[in-house]
């Protein structure tokens, strides 16, 4: 209800602002606009200099700080990848850690996997067995594995994650300073080279990739994603836990730390690959998830965003420039049906209307050339393709984000809120490589059958 509540005023309020606004300048939306652009601007700055810096005076890596970590896989009907994310983890060559695979209720053969391999692994690796009662999520899942866990550090994977050896050597020095709570890792799609669907999810992760290291190097509100975050002990501690309540733990967790007053660095060169959703339907249902706990953390946190003395002033700021994103598109609506109504009711001139338009235009194109800065940037794409997929990808965005942030918006106001998780179904790039071979060798076979019958 206080979601509700709090949402319904910030619409309110925004609509009021809007329609007062427009008495005096029909360019509210151009204002909006240059106030982010000048935000960007100035982070993109703040990013060289970081830069600059680093590759002057590279930063000494302390080879002495080495916690003993206890890395986390939460695993619902994984049976199908569970085994190999198993087998990457260990090859990592940090030296002190424990791997800990908890089944969420699976319906399929996942805990008879996870605790046939359990001895292989001479004790560094345990199985936790979670009942079909038990509190559904995986907030709740990782509380439960943090009961048993020894480490210093909680390196969170998802069941399909794939790793270097050096991943976590690499990733853990930046958890050493004291004011440093969680780092994250980059995030690459493994299967992006199957559709048009798993490409664009890729370049989405290209272009939060460029967003979290512009945070990182002005020590902004870096989040968590969910695959390979690396959390210190004494911060879970001090927010108590992940939050049972929430269908994006990651999120969450990073908006509390951030309240109280943790860094969250960003390791662009430490990659986690995780496979990437084939089909429409299903990454609708995923972005759905995503989208509303992105929404709902916020609501729910504002006052403790507003208010906290812990956070400092840059996260602060960094996170309502962020909220502005998702302020967007309500403001491009709610500033098109005031201008529609005041034509025909007031006959308003036209170009009042074009000027939404126009600037919705060069939002559009301006997000299109950071789309193709980042994939030039970290994807390494030459001028054409990197132009190329930047336009596809913001075509992509526009129908995936857009109409979401509507829908969602309409759910927060008007329905119950619901904990449906959304699982992402894990092991189609295998079982898709396995169809293809079956068909391969049932043509072989129709071909051999064919030259046998010709002789």
């Amino acid at each position: 209800m206080k979601e509700r509540i709090l949402l319904f005023i910030i619409i309110f309020g925004l609509t009021t602002f809007i329609y007062v606004f427009q008495n005096y300048t029909d360019w509210g939306l151009a204002i909006l606009v240059c106030l982010m652009g000048l935000y960007f601007v100035s982070a993109s700055v703040a990013t060289k200099v970081k830069a600059r810096k680093t590759q002057n005076k590279p930063i000494e890596k302390d080879e002495n700080y080495k916690p003993f970590i206890s890395v986390m896989i939460p695993a619902h009907n994984e049976d199908s990848v569970i085994s190999d994310t198993i087998a990457r983890v260990f090859n990592m060559n940090y030296p002190h850690f424990e791997v800990i695979v908890i089944d969420d209720r699976s319906s399929d053969n996942t805990a008879q996997v996870i605790t046939q391999l359990e001895p292989m692994y001479g004790g560094r690796l345990k199985t936790l067995i979670r009942p079909n009662d038990a509190f559904p999520g995986k907030s709740a899942v990782l509380n439960d594995a943090l009961k048993i866990a020894k480490g210093e550090a909680i390196l969170v994977f998802d069941a399909d994650a794939q790793m270097d050896a050096d991943f976590l050597t690499n990733m853990v020095y930046e958890l050493q300073p004291k004011d440093v709570g969680a780092v994250q890792a980059r995030k690459v799609i493994k299967n992006k080279d199957i559709n048009l669907l798993t490409k664009c999810q890729n370049n989405e992760m290209t272009i939060d990739t460029s967003c979290q290291v512009t945070r990182d190097a002005v020590k902004g509100a870096v989040e968590l994603r969910g695959n390979g975050e690396l959390i210190k002990r004494a911060a879970l501690d001090d927010i108590g836990g992940w939050n049972d309540f929430t269908i994006t733990d990651d999120l969450d967790m990073s908006t509390r730390l951030h309240i109280k007053g943790w860094d969250i660095r960003f390791c662009k060169d430490t990659v986690v690959y995780e496979e990437g959703i084939v089909y429409l339907s299903p990454l609708y249902r995923q972005r759905r998830r995503w989208l509303e706990g992105t929404i709902r953390r916020y609501l729910e946190y504002f006052w403790d965003i507003m208010t906290s003395k812990k956070m400092s002033l840059r996260v602060r700021l960094d996170t309502i420039a962020y909220i502005s994103e998702f302020i967007m598109p309500a403001w491009f609506i709610i500033e098109l049906i005031i201008l529609i109504l005041k034509i025909f009711i007031k006959d308003a001139p036209v170009n009042t209307l074009m000027s939404s338009v126009i600037m919705g235009c060069i939002i559009g194109a301006g997000f299109m050339l950071s789309c193709r800065y980042a994939l030039r940037k970290y994807d390494n794409m030459n001028r054409v393709d990197a132009f190329t997929q930047a336009v596809i990808t913001s075509a992509y965005l526009l129908l995936i984000w857009f109409p979401l942030v509507l829908f969602i918006g309409t759910k927060i106001l008007f329905m119950k809120k619901d904990m449906k998780w959304g699982k992402t179904a894990h092991g189609l790039v295998r079982r898709e490589h396995a169809i293809q071979r079956a068909k391969e060798k049932i043509r072989k076979a129709k071909e051999e059958l064919k030259r046998i019958l010709q002789k």
